[in-house]
């Protein structure tokens, strides 16, 4: 290994794994150490420099200097270059996950090479990457060679590998196609403010513009829907609520509830919690299906989002501030108090700070623990009670079931018994037997055998709960 050799492996490896020179000068150096020591003993003191710039090896083995063509042959070029190949690609899989560590929770895309058992290998430009089913879009398919587009979720050292982990599901994901899809946040005149998202069913995201003149609403609908929709036709049709950023909660929140509309909006500071009065016919829009709205409203703003009509919130001041003042040592100014500060149940008072506690009413910290601690147990019995509750709600339902499953039963007998054959009035067993002309067989009128038990047992589930 001459010194032009030397620089020539050098140049190449820079160029061909995009690996710094440096790096590369480092690991030829510790490949002759390495190799040397195996040599000379793991004992021997030894020290092998390249000159940067002529390619020229200086070896020091104990006090004692070789020069470069004793030095590598004494060490044995096939061990030096063993050791200098594993360096390589240590050196080569820092420089791919420093890489990929910068690109974390931005999009890259990618070819899919396999698709087996719901995970799915994707190539990247220099390396492979997994999507798991875990972030997948729910719903969603894929298959080989199909192009994806994906945030880089997680990257580590596997090895001499790096192991990248792609996401479809992040909220990351939504951001970057909004980047890409609309030049006004690209250009930084429009600012995505906040994502909330539920992957495959329904986000929320929340911008805002820097130019009065530029709808960041519209902006990012486009022209007829044409922006937002190759949005979502990228997320398998998830829905996306683009909402009005504003620094002001009582505006954000309404903004957020969208299509909702909100009458009032209460912010219990201590506590971090908005309650929202709307109308009784706006109640079930602004909780969404299964909750889904008001629980996407809450992650965009930031605060804890309970949905009451006007009545609903009286009977809850009402009950809290009987249930409050029942309490050993807490007057009903003190119940009062807590009650305007948003605290509507045994639970919250459970988490109140005690110092907060002591300021409003004036109290020792021996009473503050004393109310805590009733409150606690109270939430806590209170708790047990809902739980025996659903579990006999959960015991009446497979009691109906049983006596729904008897009764079907019962008239699958019925039917049977009334298909048994019995002579007609006057009649004999025999004339009963034989069909006259006309007549039909019981075969021919009966119904199919499981027929009848069939119609019961779906008539049965079909029966309104009690």
């Amino acid at each position: 290994m001459n010194a032009n050799e030397v620089l020539r492996i050098v140049d190449a490896i820079h160029r061909d794994k995009n690996i710094e020179k440096e790096i590369v000068f480092e690991g030829i150096e510790a490949a002759l150490v390495s190799a040397a020591k195996k040599h000379y003993g793991e004992e021997s003191d030894i020290t092998v420099n390249i000159d940067r710039k002529d390619g020229t090896i200086r070896a020091n083995i104990n006090g004692e200097e070789l020069d470069s063509e004793e030095a590598v042959g004494r060490i044995g070029a096939q061990t030096a270059k063993q050791v200098m190949i594993q360096k390589i690609r240590e050196a080569e899989r820092d420089a791919l996950f420093d890489e990929y560590e910068e690109l974390l929770n931005h999009m890259v895309s990618g070819i899919i090479q396999r698709y087996e058992g719901g995970a799915a290998t994707v190539a990247l430009t220099n390396v492979e990457a997994i999507l798991p089913r875990s972030e997948q879009i729910p719903g969603e398919t894929h298959h080989a060679n199909e192009r994806v587009r994906a945030t880089v979720y997680e990257v580590r050292k596997a090895g001499s590998r790096v192991k990248v982990i792609l996401s479809r599901r992040s909220p990351s994901l939504v951001q970057r196609l909004f980047e890409q899809e609309i030049p006004e946040i690209a250009d930084g005149v429009i600012e995505v403010r906040g994502i909330s998202r539920e992957p495959g069913y329904r986000s929320k995201v929340a911008v805002s513009s820097s130019d009065a003149r530029v709808d960041c609403v519209g902006a990012c609908v486009g022209v007829r829907g044409n922006r937002i929709k190759n949005i979502v036709d990228e997320l398998a049709g998830e829905r996306i609520d683009i909402v009005r950023w504003d620094e002001d909660l009582e505006v954000l929140i309404p903004n957020a509830l969208s299509p909702a509309t909100v009458e009032q909006v209460i912010l219990c500071k201590m506590l971090g919690r908005a309650i929202v009065l709307v109308s009784e016919d706006q109640l079930s829009l602004a909780i969404g299906r299964r909750g889904q709205n008001v629980r996407l409203a809450s992650k965009l703003s930031g605060w804890d989002i309970e949905i009451m009509t006007q009545e609903e919130l009286a009977e809850s001041i009402d009950r809290a501030v009987e249930g409050f003042s029942q309490l050993e040592g807490m007057a009903i100014e003190l119940a009062e108090k807590l009650v305007e500060e948003g605290f509507l149940s045994y639970d919250d008072l459970s988490i109140i700070e005690p110092d907060d506690l002591m300021q409003m009413g004036g109290l020792s910290e021996e009473q503050v623990n004393s109310i805590v601690e009733q409150a606690e147990e109270r939430a806590e019995a209170a708790e047990e009670a809902a739980a025996e509750a659903r579990r006999q709600k959960r015991e009446q339902e497979r009691l109906e079931a049983e006596v729904a499953e008897a009764e079907a039963a019962a008239a699958e007998a019925r039917g049977d018994s009334s298909e048994d054959d019995t002579p007609e009035e006057g009649g004999t067993a025999e004339e009963a037997t034989e069909p006259t002309e006309g007549e039909s067989t019981d075969a021919e009128t009966a119904p199919a055998e499981g027929e009848e038990a069939e119609k019961t047992e779906a008539d049965a589930g079909q029966a309104p709960p009690q």
